[in-house]
């Protein structure tokens, strides 16, 4: 085995290697000079297009999981034809090639963990609205946020939001299926691509589905490739499907005695038929670590009940959405619900307001670094029916691993994002963080839920895969990736090979979202 040996520094700085050589040296070395070339006949057909200089190596060796594994060279496609060039290439040489965006991912999954070829697609931002169709066709590297701008401004409405839409690209939301605070009532990005162009594996350019909104003419890969990670293909365009901009919106912030109050009440709301375009959760520590990132009391009542010697209260923030007629009728069942069910309530009087109390929400989870250098956020998914199940799961875990776990979540579809606390230069803390994890993963599962809802599983969740799948349905997956990518080039050693994060170190570098 031949390993590579460095020391990470700021963006920009030079990187020293060495290689330590076991006795199996000789075939690790021959894949290296196998790169070597490749990249050198790379950078003959593309230019400048390929970057092997070291500050561009760093700045695509990381992404927001800040696991940083150094590639051999970064590559920025101006035509199909370059990508095609580079898969070429990759396959007749074996070079591992990872497709990379904005590098938003928390799990590791646009991390080149075996080095080769970064494929940047961010600069493929194209994005065109069909405002008679209600489609927008966009390209990979178009960022989220500018795809709900121009849809709205026609007057159409793209539901997905991850918390990162300012900066995460299409490409990499359709890579790991990404939700957001909408998913309960409009769903997440795989039921809105409607049609998917980009290459295999080999090279080959493909287009699955139609910019129809109706299509059933063979097998359907397009889903195959949604969720995949970058596994089985490389996305370069999209055709989404949108829907009419809501005509009004209503949002209300309700507060809690305790968690398993407040996941009662939801579940009793959600048992009068009432589907909200929003439902947030945000446990006592997140509410706590938000107020002190914001300087915004929730309520006053939990400055109070704080100051006293209490816990705060957990909130869950509600809006709704819709016609002005549908947010009326809803409104009048939301508002009885919480004077019998919350232990406090406001309405915001405006979308001035209510912008106030979203930006606590989307403070919270940077915010929990004021607790602890490092965390484990695991986007778990229980299903309705354990609700209340998953609040005394979290109590035990906290109880047995005494480490903070500040949790939020969108409980319009049960996808929390549970939080582990600790301090990597801790090893005690290190050792109890890793056996919460599993030991939370292991609690989801037993309650018919899934470990990941909206993230992926990249580098981070490798060690529960199996938890979530037996045998016969790993084997499956296995059997479709080597059809697809015979030579396993693209994004290769994750999601199938188990990888410890805790026993990795993080680049310490900032990224744009991180204190948004």
């Amino acid at each position: 085995m031949t390993r590579l040996i460095g020391n990470a520094g700021a963006v920009g700085q030079s990187w020293h290697f060495s290689v330590e050589c076991s006795g199996a040296a000789r075939e690790g070395l021959g894949v290296m000079a196998s790169i070597r070339t490749a990249t050198q006949q790379l950078r003959r057909r593309l230019g400048a297009r390929v970057a092997v200089s070291d500050a561009a190596r760093f700045g695509a060796s990381f992404d927001g999981s800040k696991l940083s594994f150094l590639p051999d060279a970064v590559v920025k496609p101006r035509t199909d034809a370059d990508i095609a060039v580079v898969l070429a290439l990759a396959n007749q040489y074996r070079v591992p090639v990872t497709v990379r965006g904005a590098g938003t991912s928390l799990t590791g999954s646009a991390s080149p963990v075996r080095g080769g070829w970064v494929l940047d697609l961010s600069g493929w931002m194209r994005i065109r609205i069909d405002a008679d169709a209600g489609l927008a066709h966009v390209q990979a590297g178009a960022v989220v946020g500018d795809i709900h701008r121009a849809a709205e401004a026609k007057g159409w409405f793209y539901p997905p939001d991850p918390a990162s839409k300012q900066y995460c690209t299409i490409g990499g939301n359709i890579a790991c299926n990404a939700g957001g605070m909408h998913g309960g009532k409009y769903g997440v990005t795989r039921d809105f691509v409607l049609a998917l162009k980009g290459f295999l594996p080999t090279g080959e350019a493909v287009t699955w589905g139609t910019p129809t909104k109706k299509f059933s003419a063979g097998f359907n890969l397009r889903d195959l490739w949604i969720g995949s990670e970058g596994m089985l293909g490389v996305v370069t365009e999209a055709t989404l499907k949108l829907i009419p901009l809501p005509a009004a919106r209503w949002t209300l912030l309700t507060a809690f005695a305790d968690e398993g109050a407040a996941f009662r009440a939801v579940r009793a709301l959600f048992a009068q038929r009432v589907q909200p375009a929003i439902c947030e959760f945000l446990d006592r520590h997140a509410v706590q670590c938000a107020e002190a990132a914001t300087g915004q009391t929730v309520f006053a009542r939990q400055a109070s009940d704080r100051a006293q010697g209490g816990a705060g209260r957990p909130v869950v923030l509600i809006e709704l959405a819709g016609t002005a007629s549908e947010v009326a009728d809803q409104k009048k069942i939301l508002l009885a619900w919480a004077k019998t069910k919350a232990a406090a309530w406001r309405v915001a009087r405006d979308r001035t307001e209510a912008e106030v109390l979203w930006a606590v929400r989307r403070r919270c989870s940077q915010a929990m670094f004021k607790l602890a250098d490092s965390k484990i956020n695991e986007d778990i998914v229980v299903p309705l029916r354990s609700y209340e199940k998953c609040v005394r799961l979290l109590a035990r875990l906290r109880r047995e691993f005494r480490l903070p776990m500040p949790t939020f979540g969108h409980l319009g579809d049960g996808n929390l994002h549970v939080n582990i606390m600790y301090h990597r230069d801790n090893p005690d803390e290190c050792r109890r963080a890793a056996a919460a994890g599993e030991a939370l993963m292991r609690g989801v599962v037993a309650l018919g839920g899934a470990i990941s809802g909206e993230h992926g599983i990249g580098l981070a969740k490798t060690p529960f895969f199996r938890l979530q799948h037996p045998p016969a349905q790993v084997r499956a997956m296995l059997a479709v990736k080597r059809a697809l990518d015979p030579n396993g080039i693209l994004n290769p050693g994750k999601m199938f090979e188990v990888f410890k994060v805790w026993e990795h170190p993080r680049v310490k570098v900032v990224c744009p979202w991180d204190h948004k």
